[in-house]
């Protein structure tokens, strides 16, 4: 190849590479509106993430990552975070293990994102952060972040104010990224020129943001499962903006019935100690044939409702449309024993 044709096609190749950045540019400058299922506490639009003041970084290593395959709302992947750190100059902390990121693929390429971490601060605090995103494809999520950090605390600030991450997971090297910026002074052009809109397609039933409550007319049916579930000691926020949250990190455990397995140590219980104090466990079984299911176990004390997602083409299926009833928390060794039951009218 001749000198002046090299210098033609690297000219052209960087034609085409500033092009492409341009108009991607273009893109993710634009407002993105949620679908209003799935609204990530940004209904009227998630501005650019770095339009905003970058606050800290997260970088969390990770235990595993899980396909779960197709469930009734898209394709499930899950992240399961073994331990990170944070710095920024106005937060400095830990991330505990246990972290779950939730990660959804809808069939026409919209990706929805549930996470939940707890972070640890120098002075001993605890942050409860439980964070929604999406984004149209895979080049442009955005991830609103929602802080439940100690009133009475120098962390304050963050139950305040609006922040927007990116979210870059790799898979290969098994960490998770978070870049956090404060996104509260970004004015929003929310125009037809400035939009993205998310959409979804006809048909798929929205996840859900709220647990199922129980029905007064619900009774406890044919045994499901039981459980006995390892625990870590509590991780006590305090009162913070939505009443005072205490974590139980769950670290393993077995289950027998129906179902026979393991549980994973993922998640953990986010209780809300307020009155009337409520459970919301969340957290994964692996059934002895492999398969991974997301549990969901809360609600009040005496009416706790445990929900599944799992693969709609496995042999779990049932878990999907079926109702369930759970009995409270019982001592076992290192933990809790549950039981678990098909619900009937």
């Amino acid at each position: 190849m001749s000198y002046r044709r090299a210098i033609l096609l690297m000219a052209g190749v960087a034609f085409l590479h500033f092009s492409a950045l341009r108009v991607n540019g273009q893109d993710a400058a634009k407002v993105l509106v949620p679908h209003s299922s799935w609204n990530c506490g940004m209904a009227e639009g998630i501005p650019r993430p770095e339009s905003g003041s970058l606050i800290f970084e997260a970088q969390v290593k990770l235990d595993r990552v899980a396909d779960v395959g197709k469930t009734p709302f898209g394709n499930r992947r899950i992240a399961v975070g073994q331990e990170g750190a944070v710095s920024g100059s106005r937060l400095s902390a830990a991330v505990m293990p246990g972290s779950l990121d939730f990660e959804l693929t809808l069939s026409n390429g919209t990706i929805e994102i549930e996470q939940i971490l707890v972070l640890k601060t120098a002075d001993g605090k605890y942050i409860y952060v439980r964070n929604a995103g999406t984004g149209a494809d895979a080049k442009d999520v955005r991830i609103v972040m929602d802080f439940e950090a100690p009133n009475a605390s120098e962390y304050a600030w963050l139950n305040s104010g609006k922040y927007v991450a990116r979210r870059v997971l790799d898979r290969a090297a098994k960490t998770l990224t978070l870049r956090v910026y404060d996104v509260s002074g970004v004015a929003l052009k929310t125009d037809s020129a400035n939009v993205i809109r998310i959409t979804k397609p006809a048909g798929v039933p929205a996840q859900p943001w709220d647990y199922r409550r129980k029905a007064a007319t619900e009774k406890q049916g044919d045994l499901l499962i039981k459980e006995s579930v390892t625990l870590s000691p509590s991780q006590s926020v305090g009162a913070s903006k939505r009443g005072n949250r205490n974590i139980i990190p769950i670290t393993g455990g077995e289950l027998d019935g129906r179902i026979t397995g393991k549980v994973l140590a993922a998640g953990a219980d986010y209780q809300n100690l307020s009155n009337p104090a409520t459970i919301d466990a969340r957290y994964l079984w692996q059934a002895n044939d492999g398969e991974i299911i997301i549990v969901r176990n809360a609600g009040a004390f005496g009416a706790l409702v445990p929900t599944f997602e799992a693969r709609t083409d496995g042999p779990y299926a049932f878990l999907n449309t079926s109702l369930f009833l759970s009995s409270n928390p019982g001592m076992a060794a290192g933990g809790v024993g549950i039981t678990m039951y098909d619900s009937k009218n």
